[in-house]
Order: structure tokens, then C-alpha cells, then sequence
């Protein structure tokens, strides 16, 4: 594989205590005492500095990393650069119960790498100082990531503050697979046992459910059998697809989508209203779980492997982890069916692949302009994929096309786990692109990619809320009032599914929402929208 080399662009300013402008929050009006060049910074090749320099990086981690210090790509990082990295990462849950603390206080780390910042966190340290602004160091220090973003202004928009500022550093995997997360299976063994076929409409999933209620598909003489069960609300685990194929309606976890540039509120439509009232329909008739509405991950996984099968279908991310390898070969994806008015639609959730919030320079960093060459070198498309995976020889070896492929992991050990242990994450772009031309994604991420490609993206039925990042008073206008129209979406979904009494609360439920501001919210929405599709600004 050519190693693709880490360009630069702009001749470094050797005056000692480089002064950068609008580098002290939200107003740009400050400045900011760059003392890169005390130690001899280089404005390209390396080592980035001359004198060896520390900094201190904060942030989460995974409970199975070890310090980051001892990885090996980490240890190369160092070598090459001059720079070493006082490493105070914690596992996620110590580091948020730290965050706000640490973010207040006067003891900020340089960097916050996996920075565990809400979009909310993003804007409010950014407006206050705490986070520095970051476009003038990229246009002047990052020829990488400044060239990444200017052939990619959604990424660009996807970091831009309305204020015009970028407070963070991206991570981004466009493997086109989250927006699917619902896969719907169904157990295939049974089918057969009852002479049915795989069905492909509503239809005849239908009657397949009702079959496997009254027949007895296990065989063991009893009426154990759980037709349907899914989780209300999860990641990977929602019936949105259904609610779309019985009443029409796209839905997602959100309950927010985009259709021809109109942000559009799913939950209070004609056709939501039939697809839940559909569903009700079910539940009357024993086609779900009880346990729906109340299961956590653990009890829902455990019904996929109880020794004597008892689970029809389900919604899950992958099969082998619901029912386990033993059980995976009875079991077969449905994909999308056709509905109720004869389309096949996919609902397309807004589960995002860029994810803004990898890195971040706060107030204490001395050393700016070092601090971005560092971090601009992880967003080679060679480094971001051993960033993501493990070093080369580790985790990733070159095939005979000269594509990065992974190393199986040594038996006992998922490629998952591994990944945890020698690849820090943090910053790092791998484009579609990349993943044609620069690594190969991991088996199973390739396995879903593909179900995806063929049995989902075909029929997508409107487009993901992109990843804008909401202004301070947008963030207040819509953050209380979302709270409670999520809230009262997810228990009337619920109610009416159970009771049945979807026509008799109906008109009340959409006065609720109405009262709870869920036009305002939407228009909000769209605004935000609307600034993303010009830039972010």
C-alpha cells in the first residue's frame, strides 16, 4: 500500500509566544498565547516539535483498554512526533461523573480525547472559553483535516457551531449502517416445521405469528411460544418498521424525520395512528410479548437462548448475539415488508456515522498549534484506520490488493475486544471511499453492510435528521419540551399497543402535544436544518 504522506501547507510564524486570534470562546474577540515555538515547532515533516514536549490529555475510555500510554500505536505516536501524552482517560461512567467538575474548575487537561461531550456540552464550554476555537488552527496547521472538510461541507457543517466557531474534532465511519439498526428475524425452522413460506408482506408475517400462537412450533405441547418481542426505545430493537408497513408511517427512536428538506413529527399522523392501532390489534390477539414494554437487554437476549426455543421473531442488531451460534441457523432475516398499501418502506433512523465530539482543545493548552499538527496526522486515511483497528501487524495487515484487512484474533478473543485493547479511537475520518480503497471493514461490519445494502438502503422512506449541532438557545427552546413529548410518546405507544384504547385518547394525546410545543420544536428543527444545508453557519 502507498502510505499516503502527511502534507503541510503553512510556514510557521518563529516569533516565541505566537499570538492566535479569536481563540478564547464564543465571542472570537479574545486572544490566545501560543508557546509552540518555545520548543522548536516545525510547520511540517516531523518530529512536530524539536524539544520534547508533554501534554495532558483527559476523556473516556474503554473499561477494557489499558493506559493509553502502553499501546503500542500510541508509544509510535510519541516517537514521531516529540510529543508524549500524560494520559488521565477514565472508563465512561467515572469520567461522567467527573465531567462537569473538571469542565468548571481550573484544572483542564490540554486536550479532552473521546471527549464524552453532549452536543449541549459542545456548545455551552464552547461560548464560555472552555473549549478553544479550532478553524483557524486547521486552516493553518491541519492541510489533512482542511482538506477533508472542504471536499466534505456536511462534516464541516456537522462541526460548525452557529456562531460560525468549531470547538471539536470528528470521528466518522461511514459504513451506511446505522441508520438500519431494526434488523427483523424470524425462526425459519419453524416456519418449515409448519409449512409456511418466508413471508414478504404484513400480511403474511402476520398469519406466520398467529401460527406460531396456536400450533405449538416447538413441538413441546405447550403455549409457551413468543410470536413477536422487541424493546420499546432501544438502539437496535424497535418496531418502527412495523408501524411503517401497517399504517405508512416512516418512524424512528427520534420520532423525527426529513422528507424532500421538511423536517417533519412522526408520532401524531393519520398513519401512525393505524400502525399503533394495528399493533394493538396484535397484542389483543397474543402475537406479543407482554414483556415488551418492560424488558431490559438482559431478560429480552436470555428469551433468544432458552434451551427450549421459544422465540418466533425479533428485532435485534445480530442474530448470533440474540440467540447464540448454535441457534442462528434456524433463524432468517426478513428484511422489509410490504405494507399494508403495497410499498416496501424502510424507516431510516438518526443514528449518526460522524461523531463530533473526538477531541477537543480547551483553555489550558499552551501549545495550539502543535496540539492540531498532532491531532491532524490521525486523520490520514492509513492512521485513522489503525486509530480505529490497531496498528498494522497487530490488527491489520495488507492483503494482495494493498487493502488493510484484519488479522484474526487469537482464538478466545473477539475481533471486538481486541479492538478495545490496542486502539485508542479518538479522532479519524474513514470515508466510504476509504473503505473501498484503504481498509476493509471488519467481517462482521462487511456482513451487515451488505444485509443493509440489499435488504434495507433500497427502500428507505425518508432521509436521517442530519447531524446538526443546535444553537446555546435552540438547545434551551427545544431541550425541556423534547423531554416531555418523547416521554408522553413512548407511554401512550405502550398504553394503546396494551389497552386498545387508541381511539379514545387520541384527540387528547395530539392536544398534549400541541400544548407541549411540539410545532415550535419542529420549526426549530427545520431552521437548524435549514443552516446545516448551507454550510453550518
Amino acid at each position: 500500500m502507498k502510505q499516503r504522506r502527511f502534507a503541510t501547507s503553512i510556514a510557521l510564524v518563529t516569533v516565541s509566544g505566537l499570538l492566535l486570534t479569536g481563540c478564547t470562546g464564543g465571542s472570537g474577540s479574545g486572544e490566545l498565547t501560543d508557546l509552540s515555538s518555545d520548543y522548536g515547532f516545525n510547520a511540517e515533516g516531523l518530529p512536530i516539535v524539536t524539544e520534547p514536549l508533554s501534554l495532558t490529555f483527559g476523556g473516556t475510555k474503554s473499561a477494557l483498554a489499558p493506559d493509553y500510554a502502553s499501546m503500542e500505536l500510541v508509544q509510535q505516536w510519541a516517537a514521531d512526533t516529540n510529543i508524549t501524552i500524560d494520559w488521565r482517560n477514565l472508563p465512561e461512567q467515572v469520567y461522567a461523573e467527573k465531567k462537569n467538575l473538571m469542565l468548571a474548575g481550573d484544572e483542564l487537561p490540554d486536550v479532552l480525547f473521546n471527549s464524552g461531550l453532549s452536543d449541549s456540552e459542545i456548545v455551552q464550554n464552547g461560548s464560555n472559553g472552555t473549549l478553544i476555537p479550532l478553524e483557524d488552527l486547521i486552516a493553518a496547521h491541519a492541510p489533512t483535516l482542511s482538506g477533508i472538510l472542504d471536499a466534505r461541507p456536511d462534516i464541516r457543517a456537522a462541526l460548525t457551531a452557529s456562531d460560525g466557531h468549531i470547538y471539536t474534532l470528528p470521528s466518522v465511519e461511514e459504513l451506511g449502517i446505522l441508520q438500519y439498526p431494526n434488523f427483523l428475524y424470524i425462526n425459519k425452522q419453524w416456519l418449515d416445521t409448519l409449512g409456511l413460506p418466508m413471508p414478504t408482506t404484513i400480511d403474511e408475517y402476520q398469519a406466520a405469528l398467529e401460527a406460531f400462537k396456536t400450533r405449538d412450533p416447538n413441538g413441546n405441547g405447550k403455549a409457551d411460544e413468543v410470536p413477536l418481542s422487541f424493546r420499546t426505545d432501544s438502539f437496535a430493537a424497535n418496531p418502527s418498521d412495523l408501524i411503517t408497513a401497517l399504517g405508512g408511517q416512516p418512524e424512528n427512536n427520534d420520532h423525527r424525520i426529513v422528507r424532500d428538506g421538511t423536517v417533519e413529527f412522526t408520532a401524531n399522523t393519520s398513519e401512525y395512528r393505524a400502525g399503533v392501532e394495528a399493533l394493538g390489534e396484535w397484542y389483543a390477539d397474543g402475537l406479543i410479548d407482554p414483556e415488551s414494554f418492560s424488558q431490559d437487554d438482559v431478560a429480552y437476549l436470555s428469551k433468544g437462548k432458552a434451551e427450549t426455543p421459544i422465540l418466533g421473531s425479533f428485532f435485534w442488531w445480530e442474530l448470533e448475539e440474540m440467540v447464540g451460534e448454535d441457534k442462528s441457523g434456524d433463524y432468517e432475516l426478513v428484511g422489509v415488508l410490504e405494507g399494508a398499501n403495497g410499498e416496501r418502506l424502510a424507516s431510516v433512523s438518526n443514528n449518526q456515522e460522524i461523531n463530533r465530539g473526538a477531541m477537543a482543545l480547551t483553555r489550558a493548552n499552551q501549545y495550539p498549534s502543535a496540539t492540531i499538527r498532532w491531532a491532524d496526522r490521525l486523520f490520514d486515511p492509513v492512521m485513522s484506520a489503525q486509530t480505529s483497528w490497531g496498528p498494522i501487524g497487530v490488527t491489520l495487515e495488507e492483503d494482495a490488493a494493498g487493502i488493510l484487512v484484519q488479522i484474526p484474533a487469537p482464538e478466545g478473543e473477539s475481533e471486538g475486544e481486541r479492538r478495545q485493547k490496542v486502539a485508542p479511537g479518538g479522532p479519524k475520518i474513514t470515508t466510504a471511499e476509504d473503505f473501498e480503497t484503504v481498509v476493509a471493514p471488519e467481517p462482521r461490519a462487511k456482513l451487515r453492510q451488505d444485509l443493509v445494502n440489499e435488504n434495507y438502503a433500497p427502500y428507505a422512506a425518508n432521509e436521517a435528521y442530519p447531524p446538526v449541532l443546535l444553537s446555546n438557545e435552540e438547545l434551551d427552546q427545544t431541550a425541556f419540551a423534547l423531554t416531555d413529548i418523547n416521554s408522553l410518546v413512548k407511554e401512550k405507544f405502550a398504553s394503546w399497543v396494551v389497552n386498545g384504547n387508541i381511539d379514545a385518547e387520541w384527540d387528547s394525546y395530539t392536544s398534549q402535544l400541541e400544548g407541549l410545543g411540539v410545532a415550535e420544536v419542529t420549526d426549530i428543527y427545520q431552521q437548524a436544518y435549514d443552516r446545516f444545508q448551507q454550510g453550518g453557519e
